[in-house]
């Protein structure tokens, strides 16, 4: 079951710290007190089924690709045994009426798809006790790559949160923090979304791949490029943070890190020739990468003066044209 985009309906733009505290609870002492405070207790652990379409999104992003496979055999398994594991939700925080999710983002999709209630525990969290739980939640049940926690470490940082709540929420110190925070500043969120999760790779190759960007040897759109030109349909996000390690140095050797055989994956990048088309006037109209099974145009906004428009506009007549010539050009039988 290949569903694009699994995650897009509960990822949220990013959570930042409260700015304001929740109105503090009313007090009660004595017999009240201990009754109330007894269930508060109950409802904090008691399960409630909720309709899936009632929870929206809440937290940072933390996963930068998902797996189709993956994705069926959770949806499979909840199918046939049920949901076996509540999913955690706090009171939306506008809307009385419904729920932002805290972990479980799966979950409440296979049961969407299924027509099925929510399993959820309730809990009123503020934004940073949101992020810090989720966070926990990774750490615990299913490791994010390094990139993936790297990515969300910068997410933190750019909603304001402390470098301790960071080292809290991913349970790591905060030099390794430092670290993750360089290699994401000098890759750019552009590159490492073409290049996905990448869950074989560790800091140290990343590390190697930011420090090319570093040099000036190679930019990061180069990378993007020859990603896009010499992946194919089998590619994961392994190959393709290859491919990105390889550009600029042709002669290294690939290496074969996703689920493929050898077989699958080429062990040499194909041929690759990158040109720039420029105009009477000097300035770059469009970069072009060619390669042996595709081509990549790019065009930029800002120097066109509109033509990247006009190309797109006309691009069937332009085909059409070049088609009818290679028929004028055919000799006759």
């Amino acid at each position: 079951m290949a569903r694009k985009n699994l995650l897009e309906g509960l990822m949220a733009e990013g959570a930042k710290p409260a700015e304001v505290s929740p109105a503090a609870k009313r007090p009660f002492k004595g017999a009240i007190g201990a009754v109330s405070q007894s269930i508060e207790a109950l409802k904090a652990r008691a399960l409630l089924d909720i309709d899936p379409f009632m929870i929206d999104a809440g937290g940072l992003t933390d996963r930068l690709e998902t797996d189709d496979a993956d994705d069926a055999a959770l949806l499979a398994s909840i199918r046939e045994y049920g949901q076996q594991v509540p999913v955690l939700v706090r009171p939306h925080p506008s809307d009385p009426e419904r729920y932002q999710i805290v972990y479980g983002r799966r979950r409440v999709l296979a049961l969407r798809d299924i027509g099925q209630p929510v399993k959820a525990l309730l809990r009123d969290l503020d934004d940073s006790a949101l992020v810090m739980a989720q966070g926990q939640e990774n750490n615990a049940r299913r490791g994010l790559s390094f990139i993936e926690k790297s990515n969300f470490a910068a997410q933190m940082r750019d909603a304001g949160y402390e470098r301790k709540a960071m080292c809290d929420a991913l349970a790591i110190d905060k030099t390794v923090v430092s670290r993750m925070l360089q290699i994401v500043d000098r890759l750019g969120p552009d590159l490492i979304t073409a290049i996905g999760a990448a869950p074989a790779v560790g800091r140290d190759r990343w590390g190697a791949l930011a420090g090319k960007l570093e040099t000036g040897d190679v930019d990061a759109e180069t990378m993007r490029d020859m990603i896009a030109v010499q992946s194919h349909a089998d590619s994961d996000s392994n190959d393709r943070f290859e491919i990105a390690l390889r550009t600029g140095d042709p002669d290294a050797p690939a290496r074969t890190l996703s689920k493929h055989t050898d077989a699958d994956v080429p062990d040499k990048p194909r041929a690759s020739r990158r040109t720039i088309m420029a105009p009477v006037s000097g300035v770059a109209i469009a970069r072009v990468l060619l390669g042996s099974d595709k081509v990549v145009l790019t065009l930029p906004r800002d120097s066109g003066g509109g033509f990247e428009d006009w190309l797109v506009d006309h691009l069937s007549d332009i085909h059409r044209t070049w088609v009818n010539s290679r028929s004028d050009e055919t000799p006759e039988k």
